[in-house]
C-alpha cells in the first residue's frame, strides 16, 4: 500500500470532519440526551447551549470523541463485516490517518464558520468604511490641488511684488580685482 491510499483516506477523513462539524452546529439533539442521562437536573446544560460532542469543544474533548468514535466504528467493522481494521499495519494507518484528518476537518470547518459569521456581522460596517475611504480620498486629493493652486498664486505674488533684483553690473573680473585677488 503506497502513498496514494493515504491521501484519498486523509481527504475524506477531512470532508468527514467537515460534515460532522457542519451537523453538530446545526443541532445538538444527541449531546443533550447524553447530557440529560448521565446528569442530574441541577448538572445539566441550559436549554439554550449549543455545546456538543464536537461544536464548541476543546481540543482533547474533541479529540477523544473522535478517536472514541472511530474505534467504535472500526470495532463494528472488525466483527460484523470481513473488513480487518486492526489485524494489520495498512489498516491502522489508514485508521490513524483517517482520525487525524477527522480532527483537522473539524477545525476547518470551525474557521469558515466563524469566518462566514464575521462577515456577515462586519459586511454593513464594511461598505460604509470603504466609502468613507473613498469620499476621504476625494477630499485629499482636492486639497493637493487646491494647495498646489495656492503656491502657485503666492509664487506669482511674490514675484510681481519683488523688485528688480540688483544686479551687480560689474563684470567678473572687476569684482574679483575689487577683493583683491587679482
Amino acid at each position: 500500500m503506497g502513498l496514494g491510499p493515504d491521501i484519498i483516506i486523509f481527504i475524506t477523513a477531512i470532508l468527514f470532519g467537515i460534515f460532522l462539524y457542519w451537523r453538530e452546529s446545526n443541532g445538538n439533539g444527541a449531546y443533550r440526551f447524553v447530557n440529560k442521562m448521565m446528569n442530574s437536573k441541577e448538572l445539566q446544560m441550559s436549554a439554550d447551549n449549543p455545546k456538543g460532542f464536537i461544536y464548541k469543544q476543546p481540543f482533547i474533548p474533541r479529540l477523544l470523541f473522535i478517536v472514541f468514535f472511530l474505534l467504535v466504528i472500526g470495532l463494528i467493522l472488525q466483527f460484523l463485516t470481513p473488513i480487518e481494521v486492526f489485524t494489520n499495519y495498512f489498516a491502522l494507518s489508514g485508521f490513524a490517518t483517517f482520525a487525524t484528518g477527522t480532527l483537522i476537518g473539524t477545525y476547518l470547518a470551525n474557521f469558515v464558520i466563524k469566518t462566514t459569521e464575521v462577515v456577515e456581522e462586519k459586511s454593513d460596517s464594511i461598505g460604509d468604511m470603504v466609502e468613507g475611504a473613498v469620499e476621504k480620498g476625494k477630499d485629499f486629493i482636492e486639497d493637493l490641488k487646491n494647495k498646489d493652486n495656492k503656491a502657485v498664486e503666492v509664487a506669482k505674488e511674490e514675484i510681481k511684488n519683488d523688485p528688480e533684483p540688483e544686479v551687480d553690473k560689474k563684470s567678473a573680473r572687476d569684482r574679483l580685482k575689487d577683493k583683491g585677488l587679482m
